[in-house]
């Protein structure tokens, strides 16, 4: 997300440097800087995502870990059982053990998996809040751009050929 702030600060370093209309509140940009810098902010974006998808890949590798984990108990619990078969009574424990590993195991992925979607969840809404502001930052200084240009023609006498 750096990289995003980084970007933002040259658009308003590259406003802060521009020159401005006389007796007015327009801004004359370098388009090339300003286009370059839009274009980085292009590529920067799906890092981001990227970052979001590394971190439901993790969440999807410790639900996998918490199965595999389930299944080893399991079937640690099935060894034992097979070892004690002559004794009646040390298989009814054996079986209750292996229920309670199991539910105990299936209880401890219920917790990461839900730990795990509700870390995701929050990445997901800070990421959706974060785009949000810089599409908002984005119009605003496209819009400042545009009036900067309108305004140039016009002192040329030139018709606007972009549209407010």
């Amino acid at each position: 997300m750096s990289d995003i702030y980084h970007l933002i600060d040259r658009l308003e370093r590259l406003l802060n440097e521009s020159w401005r209309m006389p007796l007015s509140a327009y801004l004359v940009i370098n388009e090339d800087d300003f286009l370059d810098v839009i274009d980085q902010m292009r590529t920067a974006v799906p890092q981001e995502i990227k970052q979001a998808e590394k971190v439901q890949q993790e969440r999807d590798r410790i639900l996998a870990q918490s199965e595999e984990e389930g299944q080893r108990l399991l079937e640690l619990a099935r060894e034992d059982a097979d070892k004690i078969i002559e004794d009646h009574e040390l298989i009814r424990h054996a079986e209750q053990r292996a229920t309670t590993i199991l539910e105990r195991a299936q209880r401890d992925a219920d917790i990461l998996r839900a730990d795990a979607e509700e870390y995701v969840r929050g990445v997901l809404i800070n990421l959706d809040e974060q785009l949000v502001a810089v599409d908002g930052q984005i119009a605003s200084l496209l819009t400042t751009v545009r009036n900067g240009l309108s305004t140039l023609q016009l002192s040329q006498g030139i018709e606007p050929e972009i549209e407010i």
